[in-house]
């Protein structure tokens, strides 16, 4: 069995360091200002460090440079490819043509990955790609299994393939989208995007005869979600993407908090790692359990197993976890009061679960005393009241710095 890429998303220095601590082997983030999520918090400081650091424990970064560029942003294209080009990292995505021929000349020491923004969706258009100098191919979201099988049994050898199993899904086709630039004036090709497609609506009705007689169509409170689309999980299908012999499999949300990728790098890390163990006795749903804890809409499969599937829209819009939340990231471990840096309002008696990297199980706890980290006063409560607020308690397991824990609602 061929070993399969977990790529997991990183929008800053310190969510990379979690998505290799909880089983990523390769992470994707972007430049300061010409990727596709420019509100990420990677400066360019924190792409060299995530590079060196990633290298310096055999992981792997690819870095997004994946905007559709008007000719007065080359320049800046150009510098950027020349960081790259000595930075090294282990592939640059692109979608734009112009940029790929930029790249070859700018960047030649590093691997060109065409992004999924290309609309990638068949295997003519990745030999296109491949004859013009790039090496790995990022497949649009819409392609079914039986699509994707067939390029993978006619591909080149040398062609990598890298799909999407985990995330958000564009209401537009590949994320190529005008409607965030339409209503707000941010363009979501030139990286950023306001998420229009996630916002509510009110809609109305207009009798052609009486023009200007709007009839309110019924909602509820917060208006309609019409554009808003669930998430993409493909857990269950796992294991038959791994025997396609897919190379990377990739999870979106290069926004997301550690927690949301702790949490959803674990239970595929842990779900990759007991199917290539014992491909017999797979049970997906002990993973979907862990995922459930974090989801924030309802999950699809997409088109992956059926181009006529309608359960897509998330027509009541988001859908926030209400069971479980961020509860804080271990910052020095002690046998009786390690130091915490809080995420959300923590109180004595809470029920709380210790992500540990590597166990699909959470190790569960519950609070008995707080401690105020400077005073080491014993409190009942403790708000997020700064950036970094930090609190003492008592850990159940040995930790290490940087595990996450979560706290029940």
């Amino acid at each position: 069995m061929k070993k399969v890429e977990l790529l997991a998303p990183a929008g800053s220095f310190e969510k990379a360091k979690i998505a290799y601590l909880y089983g990523a082997d390769a992470v994707y983030c972007g430049t300061s200002s010409l990727s596709l999520r420019a509100r990420a918090d990677m400066e360019d400081d924190d792409l060299v460090k995530t590079i060196e650091y990633a290298h310096s424990i055999n992981k792997k970064v690819y870095v997004a440079l994946n905007i559709f560029a008007w000719d007065e942003t080359y320049d800046e294209i150009i510098e950027q490819l020349k960081v790259l080009n000595e930075l090294k990292p282990d592939g640059i995505i692109i979608a734009d043509g112009g940029v790929v021929e930029t790249a070859k000349k700018y960047a030649p020491n590093v691997p060109i990955n065409i992004s999924t923004q290309a609309n990638l969706v068949s295997l003519h258009t990745c030999n296109f790609w491949r004859n013009n100098g790039a090496k790995r191919m990022i497949m649009a979201r819409e392609m079914n299994k039986e699509q994707l099988k067939y390029i993978m049994k006619n591909k080149p050898e040398d062609m990598e393939i890298e799909i999407f199993i985990h995330g958000a899904i564009c209401f537009s086709y590949s994320g190529r989208c005008f409607l965030s630039d339409f209503m707000s004036g941010r363009s979501a090709n030139l990286g950023e995007c306001s998420q229009s497609c996630r916002w509510s609506y009110n809609l109305y009705a207009e009798e052609k005869n009486n023009p200007g007689e709007l009839m309110p169509i019924e909602t509820d409170k917060h208006g309609t979600s019409i554009f808003s689309s669930k998430d993409l999980c493909l857990i269950k299908e796992l294991p038959e993407i791994i025997d396609m012999g897919i190379d990377s499999l990739k999870i979106e949300g290069r926004l997301k908090t550690e927690y949301y990728i702790a949490s959803v790098v674990s239970a595929y890390r842990n779900a990759i790692d007991d199917y290539e163990k014992d491909p017999k006795n797979y049970d997906y749903t002990k993973y979907l359990k862990e995922i459930e804890k974090v989801k924030t809409r309802g999950l699809t499969t997409f088109y992956f197993n059926d181009r006529n599937n309608k359960d897509i829209q998330e027509y009541s819009g988001k859908q926030y976890n209400e069971l479980y939340e961020f509860g804080g990231k271990v910052v020095e471990y002690n046998n009786e009061k390690s130091v915490i840096e809080i995420r959300n309002k923590l109180t004595v008696g809470d029920e709380m679960e210790v992500l540990v990297p590597h166990q699909l199980e959470p190790v569960k706890f519950t609070i008995e005393k707080l401690y105020d980290a400077e005073t080491d006063e014993e409190i009942q409560t403790v708000n997020p009241g700064k950036q970094g607020q930090q609190v003492k308690l008592a850990l159940p397991i040995k930790c290490e710095k940087d595990w996450i824990i979560r706290r029940k609602k």
